[in-house]
């Protein structure tokens, strides 16, 4: 197969990551490089008649260079900047009221599952939690106080991709709905949920976005001036927002996110092959692989895919953990996106907070093991995978 798997890379954009938002004429000594801005109020010429900008928590040049950018790049009209992907996530949800339902992907990311369950329910949130795989049973989990719908594709840990565009089919006559999809796993590069019926698309920029492992932020995109304004609302009215220098960091990374997509996409192929044909290994799930359960839906909704594998390893805890201490070219870390190859185990890293019932009805169990690899040399990276199986298995 091919580097470069299936589809056709959207139009323009790495030149759109590069020149968007970064007009050198915005500023009077024309620099190339948008500045940081870290002043946090601007002065007014008269009362009430401001240049653009009054006070940072409202809007900030440098952000405002940043969230035009990331509209641009998931083919939207409004962007949004957050504190971190989780500030996003609480604000979209915060457009609803006590008393209104969400349907969510039944393995989504652990700290969704955290904020859901235990903090938005306490203030009269309602969720089901649904495999969405199944689209009847998406249906079946539809109500009439359902006010959201809450998805990952790829999800977060177990690779499950959900057909976008059939979702955005079932709520079609439920224009109260809000339809929102965490991007984090694809970036814009291989996905645009807007595309296929969403209507907020979040990210934990903290990953792929920015690219290097050194800014914590979130991204809210939408094509509606109604969702828009509410989400603006509630940013200004809360607060969650980045600091001028995290905007600088993560809309620099934005200028390298194709070429980055690329190797990621180009090493994870070969990791992905490397560990379906290994001995010690019993399952693998590679959402660019055509051994993946939702492949055929992959190639309609995306143009490629991203260095983000789930495996299970071919025996119990203890070697899995071995298998995690042994590796030398894989850092042992939660988190996912950066230059850097990294491991983790989510039954007791990321989604330690996901109960133990539910987390082996959905297959996090003591042998999954989630890598997200990074841009090394590919033949380091799966020697470095060998090694480390070789010495769990003695």
């Amino acid at each position: 197969m091919a580097d470069n798997l299936w589809g056709q890379r959207f139009e323009k954009f790495a030149t759109s990551a590069i020149h968007v938002g970064q007009d050198p004429e915005k500023w009077k000594s024309m620099m190339v490089v948008p500045p940081i801005t870290p002043s946090t109020t601007f002065k007014q010429a008269v009362p009430g008649v401001t240049a653009g900008y009054d006070y940072s928590r409202g809007g900030n040049p440098t952000r405002e260079c940043l969230e035009s950018c990331v509209a641009s790049l998931e083919g939207g009209k409004y962007g949004l900047a957050f504190a971190s992907g989780l500030a996003a996530c609480v604000t979209a949800v915060q457009m609803l009221k006590a008393g209104d339902h969400v349907i969510t992907t039944d393995d989504v990311y652990g700290g969704t599952n955290r904020y859901f369950q235990k903090v938005a329910a306490k203030f009269g949130l309602e969720f089901s939690f649904v495999d969405f795989t199944d689209m009847e049973k998406v249906k079946a989990a539809l109500r009439p106080n359902t006010k959201m719908i809450w998805c990952e594709s790829p999800t977060n840990p177990t690779m499950k991709v959900t057909d976008l565009k059939a979702v955005s089919n079932i709520i079609q006559d439920r224009e109260e709905i809000i339809f929102c999809v965490d991007n984090t796993f694809m970036s814009p590069y291989f996905q645009r949920p807007l595309m296929h019926g969403a209507h907020v698309v979040m990210h934990s920029a903290t990953k792929y976005m920015n690219g290097h492992s050194d800014v914590v932020m979130g991204l809210l995109i939408t094509n509606r001036k109604d969702l828009y304004d509410r989400l603006y609302f509630l940013q200004m009215a809360t607060g969650p927002v980045p600091s001028a220098f995290d905007c600088y960091l993560c809309n620099r990374g934005l200028k390298t996110l194709a070429i980055r997509m690329e190797q990621h996409q180009k090493n994870a192929k070969k990791v992905a092959d490397f560990l379906e044909g290994h001995k010690h290994v019993e399952r693998v799930k590679y959402a660019g692989s055509p051994s993946h359960p939702q492949y055929e839906i992959m190639k309609r909704q995306a143009t490629g895919c991203s260095g983000m594998i789930a495996f299970w390893l071919d025996g119990d805890l203890e070697k899995c953990k071995k298998f995690l201490s042994n590796l030398k070219v894989f850092t042992l870390a939660e988190s996912l996106g950066g230059y850097e190859s990294l491991a983790e185990h989510p039954a007791l890293m990321t989604h330690a907070s996901v109960p133990p019932e539910a987390r082996k009805v959905l297959g996090i169990s003591d042998n999954f093991v989630r890598l997200s690899v990074g841009l090394e040399d590919v033949e380091d990276i799966i020697n470095d995978l060998d090694q480390a199986m070789a010495k769990a298995m003695e």
